[in-house]
């Protein structure tokens, strides 16, 4: 862990999302030193499953050395940024550091994203970091070691980040776009960076995307914190940089990254947008040069794919091989329990050998899982290689990790995906 310096002692710090998860991590860090910090969110009241409000982060930085100012931000109302801005400012004389955490996720393909989720990813993540940037400028400008930090991920424009989630890709990109002009615009004034983490890490959101067992895979808040203040502690001509955590400590020499994980020595899930350059404890198992292959697949390639999809489907005989066998023991291991905690009917269009389209019913009473179209429309529409799909299910290939690196294609409910690898780890020990 990164030791704190004192630095930031008498600072203010206006942090978006600073009720729970990175920026209540970050704000505790700079706390420490004594820092004062404007807890911007919108959790007021306690929420049914997230942990914490404004007022409940405000105690946990007092008790740590810091002063507290909690205010009512929903970064999507300008006013509200504003009017917050100007509380700090009067609180406690100006505004030294931004952090542009607060923001919003859903991975969903083009079809399946509603409108009103490309608005709320939009409004929070380009327009509130845009908004709140401006609101808080003029007085950063006057500060004594002035920084903007955006969590967000360097623009790595590789399809493959666009194709499962593009609107949520653009948000992303459009918050790393602001580092890109502002940093430019205020350079000599105002410090402007990006922090993205090099793995997955544990909060409420990736709990509510990975679902149980999800936190093996991920790292504390913690590495975070330390590199955000590791940034801010440095002078304001370090500007303009896509940080990865990771990379920017083991410059700083901390050589110990056990600290930060949640299960020490348990393979790590890269996080979005970073496909090269990934840690090899996370991938080694999983073979992560697949998704190279499978960009170099030519056009004639996959119409024979296609063709063999065709073929297999109309032979009156279910195919042999490792995924007909795995679906052989889905089928003995499915029982009434797991229809009724699941319901939800899944199919898999599967490429390569033995593919072809399979399902599992877990919501007909009883449940079955076999070859052709699930008896009712499917909830979940899952399509991936069939190798990597018995990888999956003999548990060498994490779904998440499949889903996030682009080798794994959901259509439909996500909640019930979720629900679907909760599942698989039960079954892992049978196959």
């Amino acid at each position: 862990m990164l030791p704190n310096t004192g630095k930031l002692a008498g600072c203010t710090l206006f942090i978006t999302g600073a009720s729970r998860g990175i920026g209540k991590a970050i704000a505790l860090k700079a706390a420490k030193d004594g820092a004062n910090i404007v807890i911007a969110a919108k959790t007021a009241e306690p929420h049914p499953t997230l942990p914490g409000t404004i007022y409940t982060a405000a105690e946990e930085i007092e008790a740590a050395g810091g002063k507290a100012l909690p205010c009512i931000v929903n970064v999507r109302e300008e006013q509200q940024i504003i009017n917050a801005v100007e509380k700090a400012v009067k609180t406690f004389g100006g505004i030294d550091i931004l952090v542009n955490n607060a923001s919003a996720i859903s991975l969903t393909g083009t079809l399946e994203t509603a409108t009103k989720k490309v608005n709320l990813m939009m409004d929070v993540n380009v327009r509130g970091t845009y908004l709140t940037s401006k609101a808080c400028l003029p007085y950063l400008r006057k500060g004594k070691n002035p920084h903007i930090l955006n969590l967000s991920p360097p623009m790595n424009l590789n399809p493959m980040w666009f194709k499962n989630h593009c609107a949520y890709t653009i948000s992303k990109y459009g918050m790393s776009m602001c580092v890109l002009g502002m940093a430019e615009e205020f350079r000599g004034e105002v410090a402007v960076n990006a922090l993205w983490p090099k793995t997955a890490i544990h909060t409420a959101a990736m709990d509510m995307l990975g679902g149980a067992g999800i936190e093996k895979q991920c790292r504390k808040t913690d590495i975070l914190a330390d590199a955000a203040y590791c940034i801010l502690t440095k002078p304001k001509t370090f500007t303009g940089n896509f940080i990865i955590d990771e990379v920017l400590l083991r410059e700083e020499g901390v050589k110990d990254f056990d600290v930060y994980a949640i299960a020490p020595g348990h393979p790590l899930m890269p996080d979005f947008f970073l496909d090269v350059e990934i840690d090899a404890t996370a991938v080694k198992q999983e073979g992560y040069g697949a998704t190279q292959e499978e960009k170099k697949l030519s056009r004639s390639q996959q119409e024979g794919a296609d063709a063999a999809k065709v073929k297999t489907e109309s032979a009156a005989a279910m195919p042999s091989g490792p995924v007909a066998e795995t679906f052989r023991v889905i089928q003995g291991a499915v029982t009434e329990e797991y229809v009724r905690s699941t319901q939800g009917i899944f199919q898999f269009e599967l490429s390569g050998d033995g593919g072809g389209t399979w399902y599992i019913d877990l919501k007909t009473k009883g449940g079955s899982a076999g070859f052709g179209k699930p008896p009712v429309t499917a909830d979940v529409v899952m399509s991936m290689s069939s190798a990597d799909f018995v990888k999956m299910f003999t548990g060498k290939l994490k779904p998440t990790l499949a889903f996030m690196t682009g080798r794994l294609k959901i259509k439909g409910n996500m909640t019930l995906a979720i629900k679907l690898e909760k599942m698989l780890s039960q079954l892992n020990s049978k196959l």
